[in-house]
């Protein structure tokens, strides 16, 4: 892969976990328990757990494909995961 071309898909890595961070945030405000009833807050709480780790680990994959997309831009080799 071409240097500018890794560095530029590893930023476009990076960027992605802030919009990962919205998302939940929005799944996070329609999963709340409104005033006047409708979802139970536990149920709620189980929504935002799950869904948290879902986006942990999406946001962790993404760092790790921008470290080493930044390291191949850089001129190295494939990182050793």
């Amino acid at each position: 892969m071409p240097p500018k071309i890794a560095r530029l898909v590893g930023l476009g890595a990076y960027a992605v976990c802030p919009a990962l961070i919205a998302l939940y945030a929005y799944v996070a405000y329609l999963c709340a328990p409104p005033a006047g009833g409708g979802i139970m807050p536990v149920l709620s709480a189980v929504s935002w757990i799950s869904v948290g780790f879902i986006v942990l680990a999406l946001i962790a994959v993404h760092v790790v494909i921008g470290k080493q997309l930044m390291h191949i831009a850089r001129g190295g080799g494939a990182l050793p995961v």
